[in-house]
């Protein structure tokens, strides 16, 4: 996990009411509670939470008004506890508290995992084989995540049927312009060329991640193996290809484009990491397609999405309610991210 802080008030947890809750509901968790907060993410605050008898992390919501649907640690620990016995790595969690009377808002208890996690996409503190390992292990992990048999492990319902882009689409424009505070010219052109462009239907439906990327994946300390697949606020049924291209579209990114490292501009081959025509192949052969048709829509769309979560980000912000003290300075990147996708769309759109 990363560096741990001192909370702040909006992040304060009453740690004498979560010990008396939890005891008796969570086996062998007792004595006094100490909880710091996890110093990385933007939405659900995340702390450690350590006692006598052992350490634990705790996810809850923010406090205050919350968009809709947003936020949902709920749907986190049931997809978690759905795939626990998957070839998807995930923590195990414990509990699951809906009495936002508690500590202010809903929450659950997972375990603690000790591992690795990478901030820097271009793993600098790595060597070129183990950059390699590293990328070939989250494509692998991707590919097994869209293998899952959702009715297998009790996910039939976990989504909405009908075209997923569509849907989703019309959620974060919603979400987008309920957390708008200015007008940006970029992301208004971007909304409208994705509403003209929707592709069909094709019918592939899988469990999607939805945030699937480097640093929401911890590695074991010393092995280039996958151990958590953490932050599943965003997961649903929906389409394959936008995790894939989400996660291809932060790799086009600059090395810091808010809290999101890219490697826009640097040599791949030369440190041992894939070109993405050479992730997406790989990924191609382990989930078995011929081909991708849409690619530019499916990564303007990643674009438009993340631009929105960071606006979300920017309005608890002014609202009060953010997660992290640097929430704010993350407006300056949204119009940024859309102009972005709309040179996606002007150099690579069919």
């Amino acid at each position: 996990m990363s560096e741990v802080k001192t909370p702040s008030v909006v992040d304060q947890l009453d740690t004498e009411k979560l010990s008396a809750y939890l005891r008796g509901r969570v086996a062998g968790f007792d004595g006094p509670v100490q909880a710091n907060k996890f110093s990385g993410g933007q939405s659900n605050p995340t702390f450690k939470v350590e006692t006598d008898a052992g350490t634990y992390v705790l996810r809850r919501q923010p406090p205050g008004k919350l968009l809709k649907s947003a936020h949902a640690v709920d749907r986190e620990f049931r997809v978690m506890q759905a795939l626990a016995n998957s070839d998807v790595p995930v923590p195990r969690v414990l509990h699951l508290c809906e009495d936002r009377e508690v500590i202010g808002s809903m929450f659950y208890l997972m375990e603690y995992c000790e591992g690795r996690i990478f901030w820097d996409a271009a793993l600098p503190e790595l060597n070129n084989s183990e950059r390699s390992a590293v990328y070939e292990e989250m494509n692998r992990v991707l590919a097994a995540l869209h293998s899952v048999d959702i009715d297998a492990v009790g996910l039939t319902d976990y989504g909405r049927p009908g075209n997923y882009f569509e849907r989703q689409f019309e959620r974060w424009q919603g979400q987008y312009r309920a957390s708008e505070l200015q007008t940006i010219g970029t992301m208004d052109q971007l909304i409208q060329w994705l509403g003209a462009h929707l592709p069909e239907d094709d019918g592939r439906v899988s469990l999607v991640h939805g945030d699937y990327r480097l640093d929401n994946i911890m590695f074991h300390p010393s092995e280039p193996r996958a151990i958590a697949v953490l932050d599943w606020e965003l997961s649903t049924l929906g389409h394959p290809l936008a995790d894939l291209a989400y996660q291809c579209m932060q790799l086009r990114m600059p090395a810091d484009s808010g809290n999101i490292s890219g490697l826009m501009g640097v040599d791949r081959r030369a440190i041992g990491i894939p070109t993405e025509r050479e992730y997406v192949s790989q990924y191609c052969k382990r989930t078995g397609i011929e081909r991708i048709d849409n690619w530019a829509f499916y990564l303007a769309f990643s674009f438009f999405r993340l631009a929105a979560i960071i606006q979300g980000v920017v309005k608890r912000a002014h609202d009060g309610n953010a997660s992290s003290k640097d929430a704010a300075k993350l407006g300056s990147f949204v119009g940024p991210l859309a102009a972005l996708a709309l040179d996606v769309i002007e150099k690579e759109s069919d």
